[in-house]
C-alpha cells in the first residue's frame, strides 16, 4: 500500500509541477527551465521551518511557496528588464547556483541531504495526506484553468502573441510577466513543501537538469497551453519510469535510459506532433463559438 501511495503522490505532485510550468512557458511564453529550483526552494524552506523553528506543517508549506515566489521575482525582475531571452540565462544560472549552495551549506544538510523532516509518520497512516495532495493537485488545475479563461488569461495570451501591440494598448507587460512567473513558481514551491513532508528527505540532486527535462517532456508530450495536456503528460510520464523499474536493470543503465526516454519523446513530439496529445483550445472564443467555427470550416 505504501508503494501505491508513493506513486499517487508523485503523480499528483507532477501534475502540479507540469501544470504550473506550462502556465509559465506555455500560456505566458516565458522561456525558463529553472522550475525545479523553485520546487526545491519551497521544499527546503518548508522543511527547515518545520524542523528547526518547529512551525506547524500546515503553515510551513504555504511559507515555502511564498519563499519560492519571492525568489522568482528577484530572478525575473532584472532579467525581464533587459530582454525576455535573458530570463533563460538567468534561470539556468540561478538553478545551478542554488544547487551548489545547497550542497555546500551545513544547515541544508550539504551534499548528504536533509533528513528527519517532520511529516506524517507511518503509524499515523499516509492515507489522509495522500488525499490532501490529490485534492491540492485538482485545485491547482482548476485555478490555472480559471485564470487561463478569465479576462486576465486573455490578456496573457495577447501579451504572448503580440507584445508590441499589448504595450501599445497601454498595458504594463513587465508587471504581467513577473506576475505569471511568480504564480507559477509559487505553485512549484507549494509542491516542494508537499514533497518534503511526505518523503522527509531532500537532496540537491533531486532538483537538477534532469528534473527540468522531465517537466519539459510532460508539457510537450501532453500538449502545451492545454489545461489537461500537462495533466495527462505528468501521469503518463510518471508511470513510464515506474514500468521501467520492473525490467530489473542496474542503476547505471536505468538512470541514463530514463534521460534518453525523456529527451527522445520531446524530439519525437516536436517533429511529428508539436501540438502534443491534447491540442490547446482558443481562449478567445467560447465553446459555442468554437463549434460554430468548426461548422463554417466544414461548409
Amino acid at each position: 500500500m505504501e508503494y501505491l501511495y508513493t506513486i499517487i503522490v508523485m503523480m499528483a505532485l507532477y501534475v502540479i509541477l507540469a501544470s504550473s510550468f506550462d502556465f509559465v512557458i506555455g500560456h505566458g511564453g516565458l522561456i525558463s527551465i529553472a522550475h525545479p529550483i523553485f520546487y526545491a526552494l519551497g521544499a527546503y524552506a518548508s522543511a527547515l521551518l518545520a524542523k528547526d523553528l518547529h512551525w506547524p506543517i500546515v503553515l510551513a508549506i504555504p511559507a515555502g511557496a511564498v519563499v519560492a515566489m519571492v525568489a522568482s521575482v528577484l530572478v525575473a525582475l532584472p532579467a525581464l528588464r533587459v530582454s525576455g531571452d535573458y530570463l533563460l540565462i538567468a534561470s539556468i544560472g540561478f538553478q545551478l547556483g542554488v544547487i551548489e549552495a545547497i550542497k555546500n551549506l551545513d544547515w541544508t544538510g550539504g551534499a548528504g541531504g536533509l533528513s528527519n523532516i517532520p511529516g506524517v509518520s507511518i503509524t499515523q497512516g499516509h492515507g489522509p495526506y495522500v488525499i490532501a495532495v490529490v485534492l491540492i493537485a485538482i485545485a491547482t488545475v482548476a485555478l490555472l484553468r480559471f485564470v487561463a479563461h478569465s479576462p486576465y488569461g486573455r490578456a496573457i495570451s495577447a501579451l504572448r502573441d503580440d507584445e508590441p501591440a499589448f504595450i501599445a494598448l497601454g498595458r504594463n507587460a513587465m508587471h504581467m510577466k513577473i506576475g505569471i512567473f511568480a504564480l507559477g513558481s509559487a505553485i512549484a514551491g507549494l509542491a516542494g513543501g508537499l514533497y518534503a513532508h511526505y518523503f522527509r528527505f531532500l537532496s540537491a540532486d533531486q532538483f537538477g537538469i534532469m528534473q527540468s527535462a522531465a517537466l519539459l517532456t510532460m508539457v510537450v508530450v501532453g500538449g502545451m497551453r492545454s489545461i489537461w495536456g500537462p495533466v495527462l503528460g505528468a501521469i503518463v510520464l510518471e508511470a513510464l519510469p515506474q514500468a521501467l523499474t520492473f525490467l530489473n536493470l542496474p542503476p547505471s543503465i536505468l538512470g541514463p535510459l530514463q534521460g534518453i526516454l525523456f529527451t527522445g519523446l520531446v524530439l519525437i513530439f516536436m517533429f511529428f506532433r508539436p501540438q502534443g496529445l491534447i491540442v490547446a483550445g482558443d481562449v478567445w472564443t467560447g465553446r459555442r463559438n468554437a463549434k460554430e467555427a468548426a461548422h463554417v470550416r466544414r461548409a
